[in-house]
């Protein structure tokens, strides 16, 4: 038997369309033809299995405590996800019964490992094809199935795939567990997750927060001076330009050039002011612009949020709608922005139909330039999947909500610019000197706008004056400064985030990245998650209350901020976690080892849980050191600090707690020298205490907690199974 597995329902009805008729339906597959040539066609319900949880390989690992961490297995297991059981057992029963198998998961790295795993989970000796589909329309998955591939060309996307699963296994658990148990001992209730990317997203909110909240705005004089040729024949128009402080006022302006002292700018233009100049720079040109690349999936989030102000996952579930209910987009979850030249052949089916489905758009399909080819065609650029396009399928019958509308648009639009003339923009420059005065201008004006007839606009945009069109002077033409003015403006702190900003921050990470090296390494690489990953990110974030929405914009909550700034810079910003996917690309291309890359990862939890109790800031002085006990009250870390008595050590959480010891108390009997140790009822640590009857251990959150532990050679004597 020849088993086709889908990654979804879906799918596997789009490949049974395809293949002989007729059809019979079972519970969980669908067989396709009659006799020995029948094939089946089953399928997955995303993940059917997941990676186990840490009491399945440690019964000591269910209970959440610090002396447990880290979490490392010895040998992975997988088990099946609930609620999708009854499917399992299906593919159970076809994959043994296989002959051949052809494995049909999404052209993606997820969509590679969800098959491959069950496969394995399964085994089996049966041959497997690959089958990529892009397109759910019946011509496009007929020819996909005449051109299947041996699964094992797909080995190192599938090994890139389980390597990010085991590492986000052991990332986020060890580090989610260690936080929540640190913030427990603050008093803190909840669970303070910590993840790959969506601790680098948060912390990319959160600093730009505190930017804001913390901005000083300062005045800064722009001059602005306006001038006209002296020449009769020349063009004598008024134009207005805006001077360039020499190197004489360096350490009058602000990083970014503007002049911070209004007299040094009172001055310069007293002194220009009816005094004749000469033009230095002239420049003049038409300039043709070529159309925007089509979309990919982060790029059609961030212009649907940008235009219709959709979430990043809303935008994703229609864009999923449009393709698998309506099929009329290619395979929404793509990361590539160029198309394979073999769809040039298809160009005038697609744009038929475009003008059919979309009435809107019927004018724009009419007059498209069949002959003209962009730099989108390229099948270099092309990989496992290509841009997001319109498919074939007219479905004109079909009724598209509001937002399915507007997204199919807006992918149409921007398939239909491959097919438009280039802008043609008309852009001039002119510079003034005025004895050691610099003052220069420019304009920019759309002459033709070829494919930007085509742009969506924002409707509440503010419409710009236009600016009257430059004199057409010549270098060395005369001029004459008519008048001036000293202009007073404010600096402006940067906007809080949109979900389309936020979206365009995860995909050009390296912007937000200070060494200048790995800045250049992740411009070649697609930031902060997958295309079909950022929007559940944010979801994420949102759902355990680390975002909220203010409007339009999005905030981090206290929560979000408290985790933030106790976290080294390793884990909260984007450094390291955008070279984890640089380095999941290099197992793709098989330039690196899985193996290697979570040997080196568990190194990096080891330091982490290693770590003392984050400090909280005080402006005192402080002096690290490794070697200091523990606080007698709440058992967080000792700093040394310097007092009008002299040198001691003070609680790490001050204010919180204040609790201190003498610097030559350094090892105290009530055991706070030692590593802390979680009580077994709350995981507070446990303090080290006297009484009549001699010493025991009691919880540091007394009295909310009042568990004891008996003393055993000044450690405690905690049960085999304490409680929870």
């Amino acid at each position: 038997m020849h088993l086709y597995i889908a990654e979804k329902p879906s799918l596997g009805r789009a490949i049974a369309a395809a293949l002989p008729q007729p059809q019979q339906k079972g519970q969980g597959w669908i067989r396709c033809g009659n006799g020995s040539s029948a094939v089946t066609v089953s399928w997955c319900i995303g993940h059917l299995l997941e990676p186990a949880e840490p009491a399945s390989y440690n019964p000591a690992w269910k209970n959440w405590r610090a002396d447990q961490l880290p979490m490392f297995p010895e040998k992975w297991q997988l088990t099946p996800k609930t609620g999708v059981a009854a499917q399992l057992n299906v593919l159970k029963s076809l994959i043994r019964k296989a002959s051949e198998i052809t494995h049909a998961g999404d052209p993606d790295r997820e969509g590679q490992l969800l098959v491959d795993e069950v496969i394995r989970y399964v085994g089996t000796d049966a041959p497997v094809r690959r089958l990529l589909i892009n397109d759910l329309t019946p011509a496009a998955v007929a020819k996909a199935l005449k051109q299947t591939r041996d699964n094992s060309d797909f080995l190192r996307l599938s090994d890139s795939a389980l390597a990010r699963q085991r590492a986000d296994w052991l990332y986020g658990l060890n580090l989610t567990r260690f936080y929540t148990l640190l913030y427990q001992t603050k008093g803190q209730q909840g669970v303070y997750s910590v993840g790959r990317v969506q601790t680098p997203v948060l912390g990319l909110v959160v600093k730009r927060d505190q930017h804001i909240e913390q901005f000083q705005p300062q005045d800064f004089f722009p001059l602005e001076a306006y001038f006209h040729g002296m020449e009769e024949d020349s063009d004598t128009r008024t134009f207005s330009a805006r001077w360039v402080p020499g190197k004489d006022y360096q350490h009058l302006l602000d990083s970014e050039n503007r002049l911070l002292d209004r007299n040094a700018a009172e001055q310069v233009a007293a002194a220009v002011e009816g005094r004749p100049g000469k033009i230095c720079e002239s420049r003049f040109r038409d300039r043709s612009e070529p159309p925007p690349l089509p979309l990919s999936l982060s790029a059609l989030q961030i212009e649907a949020g940008r235009l219709f102000r959709m979430a990043a996952k809303e935008v994703l579930d229609t864009a999923q709608s449009l393709y698998e209910r309506h099929q009329l987009i290619t395979y929404p979850r793509s990361d590539s922005r160029y198309l394979p030249l073999e769809h040039y052949n298809q160009r005038q089916q697609v744009i038929s139909a475009v003008g059919k489905v979309d009435t809107d758009l019927a004018d724009a399909c009419n007059t498209a330039d069949l002959q003209r080819k962009t730099a989108a065609w390229n099948d270099k650029k092309v990989d496992a999947h290509h841009a997001i396009i319109p498919t074939s399928r007219s479905n004109a019958g079909a009724t598209l909500s509001r937002k399915e509308a507007q997204i199919y648009n807006l992918i149409s639009r921007y398939y239909l610019m491959q097919f438009a003339a280039d802008a043609i923009h008309r852009e001039g420059k002119l510079g003034v000197t005025l004895g050691d005065h610099l003052f220069r201008t420019s304009e920019t004006t759309v002459l033709q706008p070829g494919w930007k007839a085509l742009e969506l606009k924002l409707r509440d945009a503010k419409t710009k004056s236009e600016k009257p069109a430059l004199p057409r002077l010549g270098t060395g033409d005369p001029v004459l400064c008519d008048g001036t003015q000293v202009l007073q403006q404010q600096t402006q702190p940067a906007k809080h985030f949109t979900d389309a900003t936020l979206l365009a921050a995860m995909t050009n990470i390296a912007r937000f990245v200070d060494d200048p090296e790995l800045r250049k390494t992740l411009r070649e690489t697609d930031g902060l998650g997958t295309e079909a990953t950022r929007a559940a990110i944010l979801e994420t974030l949102f759902k355990r209350d680390y975002l909220f929405r203010d409007g339009r914009h999005i905030r981090a909550s206290d929560k979000g901020k408290t985790l933030i700034n106790a976290l080294p810079d390793s884990v909260s910003k984007p450094d390291r976690t955008a070279v984890w996917e640089a380095t999941l690309e290099a197992i793709h291309r098989g330039d690196a080892q899985p193996q290697q890359f979570l040997d080196s990862l568990k190194q990096e939890i080891q330091g982490f849980v290693g770590c003392p109790l984050p400090l909280a800031p005080d402006a005192a002085e402080v002096t690290t050191n490794p070697d200091a006990p523990h606080c007698p009250k709440c058992r967080a870390g000792m700093v040394e600090r310097k007092g009008k008595f002299g040198a001691f050590y003070a609680c790490g959480r001050y204010p919180g707690c204040k609790g201190t010891r003498p610097l030559e108390d350094h090892s105290p009997e009530d055991g706070s020298s030692q590593k802390p140790v979680p009580c077994p009822f709350c995981f507070s640590p446990l303090v080290r205490r006297k009484s009549k009857k001699g010493w025991f251990w009691g919880c540091s959150s007394f009295p909310a907690c009042r568990q004891t532990v008996n003393d055993v050679n000044g450690k405690p004597d905690l049960p085999t199974k304490p409680a929870i």
